[in-house]
């Protein structure tokens, strides 16, 4: 029979499991230190009549479960030390000692070489600082190991990831100290990711279909310029060529006049990937979008028509030919 030595947490449950006790049992009998004398009693249980007494060395959290193991509740620094258990069989007593090793309860902390970085350029090296020598890392919540863009330091404390992508933009450590078991994470450390725009669009009411936004004079016209990418980067709007004086995203006009018509550019630069694009879109009175529309059904229609001629003419030219040899012949 002996005791299964394990580690403890203060501030949590710390039990001492009994192992390949008798058959029979009567009593067990829980001591503080290496003897199982009167004076180290800490708790005895009566295996017959379920019942429990405390002895001098109880501090009120200790209690014995019907397995006879020793359960101590809310650990604490100084509960570290030898117990020892007797077990009263019918035909036999049997002796136990076992130690129990109470830790801090500890909170890794985390830090990294940058919290900006371009997108597929950068590397990120994070450090997890710990005094336990098991340490286990997570990005965007997922344990990861050592592979072609990450590696980990032989001591398990450095995190280096090559070449960052978007979905990395979530760093934490963790460190395993009761039974292997990861029981703290550091805080989260949140990555600004660079990168884009990879598009800009011009979202408008009314709506805009290929780049032509029709609307009435005197109506409400409103456009907001939208990218994909990060971080937020910089609006410039250009009206008919000329650069307008704001540099917000969105442009609302209350009501819309002759000299607000025309071509409109949005224009979104990142200053980190140092990229630029632009998106524009073409205010006008709905019925000249209509007589455009009108004039590219008409020239589409009459070039049509022209390569249908084409296509008849060079017909009869080649059946003329086909007719002129055989008459030769």
């Amino acid at each position: 029979m002996d005791i299964t030595s394990l580690t403890g947490v203060v501030g949590r449950q710390s039990l001492l499991i009994i192992a390949n006790a008798p058959e029979d049992v009567q009593e067990y009998s829980w001591h503080r230190g290496a003897n199982d004398t009167e004076e180290n009693l800490v708790i005895s249980y009566n295996a017959t009549s379920h019942s429990q007494q405390k002895g001098p060395m109880c501090s009120g959290r200790e209690s014995v479960i019907p397995t006879g193991a020793l359960l101590i509740e809310e650990s604490r620094l100084k509960d570290t030390g030898n117990y020892t258990v007797r077990v009263a069989a019918i035909n036999d007593t049997q002796r136990a000692t076992g130690w129990l090793e109470v830790q801090e309860f500890e909170i890794p902390g985390i830090l990294v070489n940058t919290s900006i970085v371009l997108e597929d350029v950068d590397f990120v090296v994070a450090i997890c600082h710990t005094n336990n020598t098991e340490v286990q890392w997570y990005v965007a919540h997922t344990l990861v190991s050592s592979s072609e863009r990450t590696a980990i330091s032989p001591e398990t404390k450095t995190l280096i990831i090559k070449r960052v992508k978007n979905y990395d933009s979530l760093l934490q450590c963790g460190v395993k100290i009761v039974l292997g078991t990861v029981i703290q994470r550091s805080e989260l450390i949140y990555l600004t990711m660079a990168y884009g725009p990879s598009y800009v669009m011009i979202l408008s009411e009314p709506g805009n279909n290929n780049g032509i936004l029709p609307a009435e004079i005197s109506s409400q016209v409103e456009m907001v310029c939208v990218f994909n990418g990060a971080p937020e980067s910089k609006y410039r709007w250009i009206h008919n060529g000329s650069l307008l004086s704001f540099s917000e995203k969105n442009i609302t006009l209350p009501s819309l006049t002759w000299d607000q018509m025309g071509r409109y550019r949005c224009i979104v630069e990142n200053n980190l990937t140092q990229l630029t694009l632009y998106e524009e879109v073409q205010v006008q009175h709905p019925r000249f979008s209509q007589s455009i529309t009108m004039s590219t059904f008409l020239l589409d229609f009459l070039m049509a028509w022209s390569i249908l001629g084409y296509v008849l003419l060079f017909t009869l030219i080649l059946v003329g030919l086909i007719r002129c040899y055989s008459t030769r012949y």
